[in-house]
């Protein structure tokens, strides 16, 4: 390094920031950074505002380090000049805090529910990637991921994560201002203001917050005047470095908005959260269940989580309506009382011819991997097994010979199909949550 010029570290250490983060992260944050000033021993970026500066450094300070000459407390000897044109902009875009008056007009919106935290959020294999972004969010709001993007389908833990970062931070952060509302609030309150012609001082307020969360983005769909207005406070906040969250049923790029809006919100972390395991069901089932003082056992609690299965909200529903039953009819949770009150919410597959498609399907999709996989050759410890319970499955329900079931896995042989035949008989008898798994895969697959 020490025989490198400045200007040749900068553009190594440009190749290498371009392979780490995503190309619009580049064009917005790294792109505008330019070297004004250098020489062997310091090294000067003009940057377009304090933000860039700061973002610089918060998130890539130790890479910049491996580039550039350090001081003896191991910092980048880096001199940073701003453009004072685009300062006095930027400056002159920041709206004043909201007066006293104003700031509680709106903030009555922001109602918390106090169930929804993170300790009564219940982690599993399709929501422990998500629940990690939430709480570096909570801990450090606009410093971990911003804007964060959370999608999935309905009822399944995306407001209450939401909700949870809201009381974290409300916890921790008190001196922060903080805003959550849903999509449909902030239209109402645009509405409002409009009708009023307070506009001004709804965008005193939005624009001076320090975390906004927002959920239910996808009723801003077709809406092009409201777009408009938050996509501007939105670009307000992030230039701030200011914190938002977002909750969708949809990716970004599936929603019908401007692609500056989706743009916007792919600068930061889009993440998924998934239908829960069954396992994971289980677990929300017992936990519920002893928050409202109803006796389950793990017995009834599988049972239940076998026929209900699409979302949580569905699954709270049902012990709602089971702790009800029970307690008017003085009655234990039993399997047969779950059936009797509960069976019109249990859920089936639509029917279908079994076939070793089906099979495969409903196997991959129990262990998240590939179809072609369980074909395959594969040898990893997961894919052998799961193989092998499709093997299970295809010797169980088809009426095929094994010589044609065998073809189906890659032209396996009968020795190999019934040692994993044998294999699966003997683990089930052992392990009460494979049988289970097996149970209801055989379940979805014969319905």
């Amino acid at each position: 390094m020490l025989t490198k010029t400045t200007k040749e570290c900068w553009e190594e250490f440009i190749a290498f920031i371009k392979k780490e983060c995503s190309r619009a992260e580049y064009a917005n944050w790294i792109a505008p950074i330019k070297i004004v000033e250098s020489d062997n021993d310091n090294t000067s970026l003009k940057v377009p505002n304090v933000f860039v500066r700061e973002y610089l450094l918060d998130n890539y300070k130790e890479t910049l380090a491996q580039f550039f000459p350090t001081d003896a407390k191991g910092m980048p000897k880096i001199a940073f000049v701003i453009e004072e044109k685009r300062a006095k902009s930027v400056k002159s875009a920041i709206p004043p805090p909201p007066s006293q008056k104003e700031k509680s007009s709106l903030e009555r919106e922001m109602q918390l529910n106090e169930n929804y935290t993170f300790d009564h959020f219940i982690e599993g294999p399709s929501n422990q990637f998500i629940k990690s972004a939430a709480m570096g969010v909570a801990t450090r709001p606009g410093k971990s991921y911003n804007p964060l993007f959370i999608h999935g389908g309905v009822g399944l833990g995306k407001t209450h994560l939401l909700h949870a970062i809201g009381h974290h931070i409300k916890k921790h952060h008190k001196k922060l201002r903080m805003q959550c509302i849903t999509t449909e609030g902030f239209i109402n309150d645009l509405v409002n203001n409009l009708r009023s012609k307070s506009i001004d001082k709804m965008k005193r307020f939005y624009r001076g917050l320090d975390v906004l969360l927002v959920d239910d983005i996808q009723f801003l769909q077709d809406r092009l005047n409201f777009e408009e207005e938050f996509c501007n406070t939105f670009e307000a906040l992030i230039n701030q470095n200011k914190q938002i969250v977002i909750t969708s049923d949809k990716p970004p790029g599936q929603l019908k908005l401007s692609q500056r809006m989706i743009a916007r919100m792919e600068w930061g972390l889009v993440a998924h959260i998934g239908t829960p395991d069954l396992e994971t069901r289980v677990a929300i089932l017992q936990h519920k269940a002893d928050q409202k003082g109803l006796k389950l056992t793990s017995k009834v609690a599988f049972f239940i989580a076998e026929h209900i299965y699409n979302n949580v909200r569905q699954l709270e529903g049902a012990l709602n309506r089971l702790g009800a039953y029970c307690r008017l009819m003085h009655m234990e949770a039993t399997e047969e009382v779950v059936e009797n009150t509960l069976g019109e919410m249990f859920q089936v597959i639509p029917t279908g011819k079994v076939s070793i498609d089906r099979i495969l399907q409903s196997v991959a999709s129990m262990y998240n991997i590939r179809e072609s996989d369980l074909r395959g050759q594969s040898r990893e410890k997961e894919i052998a097994f799961a193989r092998q319970i499709a093997m299970y499955l295809a010797k169980e329900l088809l009426g095929d010979s094994l010589t044609k079931i065998g073809l189906a896995f890659g032209g396996k042989a009968h020795s190999t199909l019934i040692y994993a035949w044998k294999k699966i008989t003997t683990q089930m008898k052992k392990d009460e949550n494979l049988r289970r798994r097996i149970q209801m895969a055989r379940q979805n697959i014969e319905t």
